[in-house]
């Protein structure tokens, strides 16, 4: 049994609202403008201290400048303490590692690389450990390395939390890879594990003892990724598992159980979709699966902090439509129950075909929005709800004491009224495999009911995948609520849907993947939603790439294509992935195709290209080398390079994200083929 029943003191209770909910507006709302999209999150990354005592988040009180809060929860109705930042650092997020330490991540923008001593136009990621009180304690003095040098490392990484210890915690050296035992009270340490260049992914057992490791053996088609173990009588390494990237079946280590023969393992070995299984450390053998989801992949385990259970399961994550949760304790999955009805979620069922075995089958997701307890107490006293979905913008909640207590809003300005419904759809591509999409369409009772202008809206990655859930960018509901119906395709070459659907864009650049995007327009022609005469694709990175394939593309389906940040040859993208041996080996031998500044003779619609001139991901040069051969060709190209943006959404400001919207609209509204889109 990987479970105990616990002692669910309040969230199971009825639950009554402490604060209301907004009713709707009975005018007819107007769209958000970019600035309620492009404000820093009025409030993010909440979290509570193992004992109910206090709470933490990051906030935006005026949507420019990031702090983080802290509030004593036998006192609510004070103010929190907050910590305020400087001008070149943000908060990202914060984690309670002891009842009274926190752990934050920051970032900071850099104009100088600290370790090669030469000038860069980036973002350097920071962490530090903070007391109630918002003083930083005292960081570890790295081997090797100077003051300026100390001060973008920080903490380093967080291993583990060693929630049954009062005191410590792992770190790790981020350059050499040691892993230390860190006292959070007077700031000694004591090297656990040394690194090394061949070994990686050290991981802690519930005592905090390292027993599982990563290597690499490098041999073309045979590259391997290696998983070893330390044996539970002897301490000895020993090799596990391995998996080479030609069978592309990973295997890894989740988690550890109180019994140190056993471990938690997930695996997609002979399945489509990735299951968590118990692992016999000294007969070497799987058990039979812990937890797997006939449909979506099992990603990761929720375990008890509660020294009493300690570690013991509360429920497995997987990933559905958006990251879920089942909880294997019954008062837990009351709780989930409880809340949903007590926040008016209303449950609709999906109609699915197995990406893999053609099964068809139905399974619920929310309607609009769902709930998702995101942190709790070590005794469930006092919990941190967030009701979130694609036209629902995070709110947040504590419950305590069997009431819901709104904290805050992320996005406060934007009227949910004005936003589109987003929902879950398949449809088949031209070879018959059946591709998932996000499909958001305007509000009927602004726009009527279609045909709609239409953006196509690949994502990155490509090894990645869209979620139904708030989309931070803007990239659907700020064009939603302006009339434009928008598809999110998970091409054939998305991560999270299964191994067939992942494997099957491989060495499918510009060929079949984008067949998959088209095959979505085509979908939504046949189906009455998109106007054939106004469509358009609009993607970012990987999805850059796409728009510039799809302008070249001679199927008249798109009036224009607007391509952010997108990498214009293989040859480049190639060079940056073969930069890495494990890189070359792992994706460089699946990325193959079209290179769309080979084609630019055959461009037939206006484009638009904008990039960051901080981007060191896909650089500004890759963007104005395709405008350069565009114009050279005759062709109707327009380019914008923004000021002081760099490539992940993190590190956007919120000018970068005002800027690249109210772009991107003006540009379809305005330049689009004849007469706008």
């Amino acid at each position: 049994m990987l479970h105990r029943t616990l002692l669910l003191t309040a969230a199971a209770a009825a639950l009554t609202l402490a604060a209301p909910i907004p009713s709707a507006n009975a005018q007819t709302p107007t769209p958000p403008p970019a600035s309620a999209w492009a404000r820093e999150a009025a409030m993010a990354s909440v979290t509570l201290a193992p004992d109910g005592q206090h709470m933490a988040a990051v906030i935006s009180p005026d949507g420019q400048r990031r702090a983080i809060a802290i509030w004593n929860l036998t006192d609510l109705n004070s103010a929190p303490f907050i910590v305020g930042s400087d001008d070149q650092t943000e908060f990202l997020s914060v984690q309670f590692v002891k009842n009274d330490r926190i752990f934050v991540t920051t970032q900071q923008l850099s104009n100088y690389n600290p370790y090669s001593g030469s000038v860069e136009r980036t973002y350097r990621y920071r962490t530090q450990l903070i007391g109630l009180d918002g003083n930083s304690i005292r960081q570890p003095q790295w081997e090797g390395l100077n003051d300026r040098q100390l001060a973008y490392e920080g903490f380093g990484s967080l291993v583990s939390t060693l929630g049954n210890d009062p005191n410590d915690i792992l770190i790790q050296d981020r350059r050499r890879g040691d892993v230390y035992r860190y006292d959070t009270r007077d700031g000694s340490m004591s090297r656990v594990e040394r690194g090394s260049d061949e070994y990686f992914g050290m991981q802690a057992d519930l005592d905090g003892n390292i027993r599982a490791r990563q290597s690499v053996i490098l041999a073309g088609a045979n590259t391997a990724f290696v998983q070893w173990l330390r044996h539970p009588d002897t301490g000895a390494w020993e090799e596990h598992f391995r998996y080479t990237v030609t069978n592309r079946e990973p295997i890894s280590v989740i988690g550890f159980t109180n019994d140190p023969n056993i471990v938690l393992v997930q695996s997609t070995q002979g399945r489509d979709h990735a299951a968590i299984y118990e692992y016999d450390i000294r007969n070497r053998q799987l058990g039979e699966p812990a937890f797997a989801h006939p449909l979506f992949d099992a990603t990761s385990v929720v375990r008890s902090r509660d020294p009493a259970h300690y570690g013991e399961i509360l429920g497995f994550n997987y990933g559905g439509e958006r990251g879920r949760t089942y909880w294997a304790d019954p008062n837990l999955e009351a709780a989930q129950s409880t809340l949903r009805q007590a926040f008016g979620i209303e449950m609709t069922p999906v109609s699915w075909v197995d990406i893999a075995s053609g099964q068809r089958s139905r399974f619920q997701v929310g309607d609009g929005a769902d709930i998702e307890i995101t942190s709790f107490s070590n005794d469930f006293s006092e919990m941190v709800v967030v009701k979130s979905g694609p036209r629902q913008p995070p709110e947040y909640y504590l419950i305590q004491n069997g009431r819901a207590r709104l904290l805050g809003r992320a996005y406060p300005e934007i009227d949910q009224n004005a936003l589109g419904e987003t929902r879950l759809i398949q449809y088949a591509a031209r070879d018959g495999l059946m591709i998932p999409a996000f499909l958001t369409t305007p509000n009927p009772a602004i726009f009527g009911d279609g045909p709609y202008p239409t953006i196509v809206t690949p994502h990155g990655g490509p090894w990645a995948r869209d979620d139904l859930d708030w989309d931070p960018s803007g990239w659907t509901q700020y064009f939603a609520a302006r009339g434009y119906a928008v598809l999110q395709p998970q091409y054939r070459g998305s991560d999270g849907w299964g191994q067939r659907l992942w494997r099957a864009g491989d060495n499918e650049w510009g060929g079949r993947m984008q067949d998959d995007k088209d095959d979505g327009v085509r979908y939504l022609i046949e189906q009455g939603v998109a106007d054939p005469n106004r469509v358009a694709m609009h993607g970012y990175s990987y999805g850059g790439y796409a728009s510039m394939v799809a302008a070249v593309r001679p199927n008249g389906l798109y009036q224009c294509a607007v391509a952010g940040a997108g990498p214009s040859s293989l040859d480049l993208i190639s060079r940056r992935v073969y930069s890495s041996p494990i890189g070359r080996e792992y994706q460089g031998r699946y990325l193959s195709g079209m290179s769309p500044i080979d084609h630019v003779n055959e461009v037939s619609i206006p484009v638009f290209l904008y990039s960051g001139d901080r981007d060191t991901r896909v650089r500004p040069n890759e963007s104005e080398a395709f405008a350069a051969s565009l114009r050279n060709a005759g062709k109707t190209v327009t380019i914008s390079i923004f000021p002081d943006m760099e490539h992940t959404l993190n590190t956007w400001t919120p000018a970068n994200i005002e800027n690249m919207l109210t772009s991107v609209e003006n540009y379809l509204r305005t330049e689009c083929g004849p007469g706008g889109l």
